[in-house]
């Protein structure tokens, strides 16, 4: 039996031998690779912090201690020395472990964050309530990467943190150069130089001993050197920003080295105050293929071969095309510049910061920031594109409607990753932006449904030109594409039906809809199936065709609860047109992890499902009109 199989608690971690340590993080890391080569998950930043982990559960009591990780991926060791190495073959997995900490699974995961730059505000919340309730010997450990550092939030809560020279507080700065890709910015300068001057104690202590051996001058020579200590930190290691912030700093430590990483948790422990524990770690650490990978050290791979590090073939994809096209869209156009907010790579940008170096800009986990600086930009005569993962858009909603919408910027917000996208858990579905998005004024959404869609839609994106514009899409392969067989307005009519239902199909629920339509004809039920394309505003000809239906349905891939569904129905009521409308969508309530399809069939968004609702609806419909004939349309259902 090996190390790892005995340790069903973070008792069992304290009660190992200092040389055990080495073999328990052999072990650990030989899991964490069997295990995501498999499954898929963050491998990279996991393999950087096994000897960090180890530290933290030997010197603090989780979760007497609670110990917090920003952003939360970096927590598969966590769980593992918190009773979960033996479920490490269900990570991702529906009903299995979580890709990030999870109240559900144990007592030790105490927040379920997995969007960055949040952990020390719960740090500091969390602290001041020990505090003031007097639960003396108690500590709170927040373990924030380099790259989340670059999130404003984070220097909210230093900010806050700062001078509170009674609070339980250590803050561990995980430091190793990136966060998906390297870690950019002023702050990642600062960190490096602290990288580049470790020997700063060393050389002191040189000079210490051997001016000590000078009779007389020795002494007095060493106090008057000391005396200017701080002077040579601001030469030799910038450290003291922190310092400044009235944080106490250790550091910078060998973050494989458990032993060190140990000793400096157990100082800054007895400090009793807020610390910073700099701690440099490799991301990928043990694993060449990890360590080798010029891209991202294996951030996030999908399934792979762990003895090649080669991950399985993956289908052409809408980032892929998203890529492609803008790339094209930027040799035609050269005032279209692009943003990413440290996530060059997974939103298809990498090509076009290749082709065009001087026209990107990558500013950190910093999503606020993103959208007022491509507001800047705008001001300045450029078309911005700025590339996000949609849940990561909640973050910067204000910006989006003060900075740039009310200056009628024309900016170009595109969102990968929306809907539904099942592995990453509740944090990561992309289903709130059709909601929130819809009470922004003068903002254009497009949703394509397929790979030709959304070449087409972001042309006409990066056009307009006196507003802001979003384009929209999920994870994954491209569905194959449907070709439209007429247009209504500007709307994309992809089957014509008689009076019986109006199908609206919002972006890449065209191919359920389609399938929905055709089980709906063989029960004697016409559908006619339009995609909007744009679903703010939406095109006036869908008032003429809902009044030509019996019943409209919108099927979107986002929250049921003021989305185009809503749009449609308030768009026909303010026309007097009566018609019932019902949508159907993602429930409004956090989604556990579990693959795309899988989710969406629970949900009941596939075409079986579909056709199933559509036929109760318009058999109680009909008979709600022959016991009523006179009896107007009833309200919407939502």
């Amino acid at each position: 039996m090996g190390i790892l199989e005995t340790i069903k608690d973070p008792l069992d971690v304290k009660r190992l031998e200092a040389g055990e340590l080495p073999v328990l993080a052999e072990e650990i890391r030989d899991l964490l690779v069997s295990s995501v080569a498999k499954t898929g998950g963050h491998l990279g930043p996991n393999l950087g912090v096994v000897e960090l982990t180890i530290a933290l559960h030997r010197v603090f009591d989780s979760p007497r201690d609670p110990i917090l990780f920003d952003t939360g991926h970096q927590a598969y060791v966590h769980k593992m020395l918190t009773g979960r190495a033996g479920q490490f073959g269900t990570l991702r997995q529906e009903g299995g472990l979580s890709g990030y900490p999870s109240q559900a699974e144990s007592e030790h995961d105490v927040i379920e964050n997995s969007h960055a730059s949040t952990a020390l505000s719960y740090a500091d919340g969390l602290a001041k309530a020990i505090t003031l309730r007097g639960e003396t010997g108690r500590t709170v450990v927040a373990v924030i990467g380099d790259g989340a550092l670059t999130g404003g939030m984070a220097w909210e809560a230093l900010n806050n943190i700062a001078g509170r020279k009674d609070l339980p507080l250590i803050i561990v700065v995980n430091d190793n150069g990136r966060s998906y890709s390297p870690t950019i910015g002023g702050l990642a300068s600062h960190l490096s130089s602290l990288r580049m001057t470790q020997g700063y104690e060393h050389v002191l202590e040189l000079v210490k001993n051997n001016l000590g051996r000078v009779p007389v001058v020795g002494a007095p020579l060493y106090d008057t050197l000391h005396g200017i200590k701080k002077g040579l930190k601001d030469i030799l290691t910038p450290q003291v920003m922190f310092e400044d912030l009235g944080l106490k700093y250790v550091g910078p430590i060998d973050g494989h080295d458990e032993g060190a990483v140990e000793a400096a948790l157990r100082r800054a422990r007895g400090f009793r105050g807020p610390v910073i524990v700099h701690v440099l770690t490799r991301k990928g650490n043990g694993y060449s293929h990890a360590e080798n990978h010029d891209e991202d050290c294996f951030h996030g791979p999908g399934p792979f071969d762990p003895l090649t590090g080669e991950e399985r073939p993956k289908p052409h994809s809408w980032t892929n095309v998203f890529s492609e096209e803008i790339v094209k869209i930027g040799g035609e156009r050269d005032d279209v510049v692009a943003i990413t907010a440290a996530m060059l790579h997974p939103v298809g940008l990498a090509a076009f910061a290749e082709a065009y170096p001087d026209r990107i800009y990558d500013v950190g986990i910093a999503e606020q920031h993103a959208l007022t600086s491509a507001a800047g930009l705008a001001i300045g005569g450029l078309h911005p594109v700025v590339a996000l993962y949609a849940t990561f858009l909640n973050r910067a909603f204000d910006q989006l409607l003060m900075d740039v919408a009310l200056h009628r910027l024309p900016v170009t917000v595109v969102l990968d990753r929306s809907g539904v996208t099942g592995d990453d858990g509740p944090s990561h579905n992309g289903m709130w932006d059709l909601s929130i998005l819809q009470v922004i004024p003068g903002l254009s959404i497009a949703v394509p449904r397929d790979g030709a869609r959304l070449r087409e839609l972001l042309a006409e994106a990066v056009g307009i030109g006196d507003g802001p514009s979003v384009v929209r899409y999920p994870k994954g392969g491209l569905p194959k594409e449907v070709e439209a067989v007429g247009k209504l307005g500007e709307m994309d009519v992809l089957r014509a039906g008689d009076a019986d239902v109006l199908l609206v199909a919002v972006g890449p629920m065209a191919e359920v809809c389609m399938e929905a339509a055709n089980l709906l004809d063989a029960q004697g039920i016409s559908a006619t199936v339009v995609d909007p394309r744009w679903v703010k505003p939406l095109d006036q000809a869908l008032v003429l065709a809902a009044a030509a239906h019996k019943l409209v349905v919108v099927v979107e891939d986002n929250g049921r609860v003021g989305g185009v569904g809503d749009a449609v129905a308030r768009l026909l009521r303010d026309a007097d047109v009566d018609v019932p409308v019902r949508t159907y969508g993602i429930p409004q309530r956090f989604l556990d992890h579990a693959k795309r399809p899988k989710i969406l069939s629970e949900i009941g968004l596939t075409g079986q499902d579909l056709a199933r609702q559509i036929t109760e609806a318009v058999a109680r419909r009909s008979q709600v009109m022959e016991s009523h004939p006179a009896r107007l349309a009833q309200p919407t259902d939502r």
